[in-house]
């Protein structure tokens, strides 16, 4: 006696393969809908603006983002990529003082390519753990590549490092050409002296 042969329920790896696939599209559309956003301005989109702009249901959006914050901690990581390269390539200069010279001209690039998601950021970090963190970890890394090329006797200046470090912060920079609505370059000119005049104030 024959039986008929029961059905293979085993998922076929060609269709996995494109379950996955898709999987990927939709969590890229999701973060680059984000991004957009963001960059345009919207420092806080809802889950179904985002789903809106990525062409994807709203189901999607926390399929693959458990909350609006693991959202934001997805978009951190992606500008965090995109500036490392700069920020990480060593100053350049004959002496220390040209090194935070340099190091003023490759944050004014980097704090305005990051502009609209840091402020998105600080709009949320006062709600969202993960982004405190993140600040605060970035803070301490900024200072860290300005401690590293002080002379001793000039670190000891604890004043007049903390004024070089707020200086060359974001939030100053973020106060010049968000707030005070300068361009570019006059930002770039402003922070320059300042920090002129902060070094020679410490006998620089």
């Amino acid at each position: 006696m024959t039986g008929k042969k029961a059905p293979d329920t085993r998922t076929k790896p060609a269709q996995a393969d494109g379950r996955r696939e898709r999987s990927r599209s939709s969590r890229s559309k999701i973060v680059a809908a984000m991004l957009e956003l963001v960059s345009k301005g919207d420092f806080s989109p809802s889950a179904a603006r985002v789903a809106e702009v990525a062409g994807v249901g709203l189901r999607s959006v926390f399929r693959h983002f458990e909350d609006m914050d693991t959202l934001f901690r997805e978009m951190s990581e992606n500008i965090e990529a995109r500036v490392l390269p700069i920020i990480t390539q060593p100053p350049k200069g004959e002496t220390w003082q040209d090194k935070l010279f340099d190091i003023a001209d490759r944050r004014a690039q980097v704090f305005e390519l990051m502009m609209p998601y840091r402020l998105s950021a600080e709009f949320k970090r006062l709600q969202s753990p993960y982004l405190m963190q993140n600040h605060r970890r970035t803070l301490q890394i900024e200072g860290e590549m300005i401690d590293e090329h002080l002379p001793e006797a000039i670190a000891a200046d604890i004043h007049g490092i903390q004024a070089i470090k707020v200086i060359l912060s974001f939030q100053t920079w973020r106060l010049l050409r968000h707030d005070l609505q300068l361009p570019v370059q006059q930002a770039r000119a402003v922070v320059k002296r300042m920090l002129g005049d902060s070094l020679a104030a410490m006998g620089a």
